[in-house]
């Protein structure tokens, strides 16, 4: 199959790299850095050197897959390739946008007589690889034109990927997706962090790790790639405590709170990542002021 790609960046480009190696598609790429469109070529895809080079690449029915970052990003980007395609071409965005800013894009495209998909994709820097979970939303006669594509970005042509309902709901998957993955992090943070507090034991993090890899009811890919780490780093001294959100776990609860669905394991882990960017919380210190005046216990002056 043939297909437009605009964003070579980590993901776009290694998506770029499996649909040429894997599947044998033709790529026509196209991205701000001639640098990542040059070794897109080198591995097989066809370079585009603007926006309407790469429509003009592509043999109707088009297809383009949007490869930048959430927001600003990809609503200029959309709007910049609207004019450029004709009815019955398709916009893809894989990107982790807001699913509401997907069905308004989806219904704006829609007027213009052409086709909008939202594909959640989940995989990392180790998609190149093992594969992506994608997540599909739109029209699902698009889907099955494009379904090619989606099973050589996916671990097999038979699982890992799949149409989950009309525009808007593949990236509503994928928002509570990252939502139940802040989630299990937490768990997997704390378990570690109790265990390591038991000093007098002794314990072997890594070994642990390890151990609960195998037939463990714990298990997980989460759980393999903390143990990579603990093997490296069994004190993760080479880090910091700091830990950044792409937004998609704040979606999550917002929708819990609109759906009045709890969510608090969700809920929380968004918490303590606010919590790890903090030195020195303030609230933590008006605790301690608190105990102090009511009960006289001691406190720790600041060193400044």
């Amino acid at each position: 199959m043939e297909l437009g790609m605009v964003g070579l960046g980590r993901m776009g480009g290694n998506m770029a790299r499996r649909l040429i190696s894997k599947g044998g598609h033709r790529v026509v790429t196209y991205d701000h850095d001639d640098e990542a469109v040059k070794a897109s070529e080198a591995l097989g895809g066809s370079g585009a050197t603007s926006l309407e080079n790469l429509v003009e690449k592509l043999t109707p029915p088009r297809a383009v897959w949007v490869m930048v970052p959430a927001g600003d990003a990809t609503e200029s980007t959309i709007d910049s390739l609207l004019p450029l395609l004709s009815s019955g071409d398709a916009v893809l965005d894989g990107g982790n946008s807001n699913y509401k800013d997907t069905i308004r894009r989806g219904e704006k495209l829609h007027q213009h007589g052409l086709n909008f998909m939202d594909v959640g994709t989940s995989g990392g820097v180790w998609g190149l690889t093992e594969g992506y979970s994608l997540m599909v939303g739109g029209d699902q006669d698009v889907f099955k034109r494009l379904e090619p594509i989606f099973q050589t970005l996916a671990p097999a042509p038979d699982r890992g990927y799949g149409y989950v309902g009309p525009s808007g709901a593949g990236h509503f998957v994928k928002m509570v997706h990252n939502g139940i993955e802040y989630g299990l992090m937490e768990a997997y943070a704390e378990g570690f962090e109790l265990l390591r507090a038991k000093g007098e034991l002794g314990l072997d993090l890594a070994q642990i790790a390890q151990i609960w890899r195998h037939g463990s009811v714990v298990r997980s890919w989460l759980l393999d790639l903390t143990a990579a780490v603990l093997e490296d780093d069994p004190k993760l001294e080479s880090l910091q405590s700091y830990v950044q959100d792409s937004g998609e776990g704040r979606w999550t609860v917002e929708e819990s709170i609109e759906l009045a669905v709890p969510a608090p394991v969700i809920a929380l882990s968004l918490q303590m990542r606010f919590r790890s960017r903090q030195e020195q919380p303030f609230g933590g210190k008006v605790l301690a002021a608190m105990r102090n005046q009511f009960g006289g216990h001691a406190v720790r002056p600041s060193e400044s």
